[in-house]
């Protein structure tokens, strides 16, 4: 029963992360900047995961060089990852954006061989060939909703993801994810916050609608993925829930066909076959 219901949060956690394309696509149409989407969205999440660790007794700040390195990976590593993202969606259908950036935990495994000494392995060289393949496929098929531009930032934001996770497994390794998660959500809200306001690009939204869709991304597209996430990785741990988390881009791509009739073809599904083969098998 603990194994159903732990792979059922994750999987909760996995198509809660997946609606986020769908949701910058909706905000982007109500007329908000990335800037404004990013700030509200982290800001938001910040308030609702530090009361839940605090609620739970689990708050535990950061001090020291923790402590500037947390702050860093939030304020440039995964402010930047997000920006590229929502960057890759102006160019992209939501789902073909979700597959192009799962191609990070292949990244992961790259770097970690060439920067914390794990072993390369004939496994690991095959799911990289997967992955590559899969995003080749996608991007030379040329099926609706690519553009070239789009699948290069999303690839820049993949890359940039890997390295904010292998440099935080090397330096923050007696900090656990919860603590850097929660330093992480402000750290990106107040990158935004200022390049928002000195680029003029910061506003605040108007409409019921603006409103809910930012409630959205920063609750059911940050938030409860965030939660259920933890809660399922307890009772299932790290490598299953990775595994399981690979629905992630999937969800995206059946979402936005369903809520934004963005179109699916073969060679988009052949594709991310090959993208997800990679990661499941680099992780399995």
């Amino acid at each position: 029963m603990g194994d159903r219901l732990g792979t059922g949060l994750v999987l909760v956690s996995a198509v809660g992360f997946g609606t986020l394309g769908i949701f910058g696509k909706l905000a982007a149409a109500a007329g908000l900047s990335i800037p404004t989407i990013l700030s509200f969205r982290f800001l938001l999440a910040t308030v609702l995961v530090w009361g839940w660790l605090g609620a739970r007794g689990e708050l535990s700040p950061l001090s020291g060089r923790s402590l500037v390195v947390g702050l860093g990976l939030g304020s440039l590593g995964y402010a930047t990852v997000s920006a590229l993202y929502f960057v890759g969606l102006e160019f992209m259908t939501a789902g073909l954006t979700g597959i192009v950036l799962f191609t990070y935990p292949v990244i992961v495994v790259v770097l970690a061989a060439a920067f914390l000494d794990e072993p390369i392995t004939r496994r690991t060289v095959f799911a990289l060939v997967l992955a590559v393949a899969g995003v080749v496929l996608i991007t030379g098929g040329d099926p609706a909703g690519v553009d070239v531009r789009g699948v290069l930032v999303v690839l820049l934001g993949a890359f940039i993801y890997a390295t904010y996770i292998v440099v935080s497994r090397r330096q923050l390794v007696t900090v656990d994810s919860r603590t850097l998660t929660a330093h992480v959500l402000p750290a990106a809200a107040f990158s935004f916050v200022v390049v928002g306001s000195a680029t003029g690009q910061l506003s605040v939204p108007t409409t019921p609608w603006s409103w809910g869709v930012v409630l959205a991304i920063a609750v059911l597209g940050t938030a409860v993925p965030i939660f259920t996430f933890f809660a399922g990785l307890s009772r299932i741990g790290a490598s299953r829930a990775s595994i399981v988390s690979t629905v992630e881009p999937a969800a995206t791509l059946v979402l936005g066909a369903l809520v934004l009739d963005e179109p699916v073809t073969v060679v988009t599904v052949l594709g991310g076959a090959l993208v997800l083969s990679g990661v499941v098998l680099v992780e399995g």
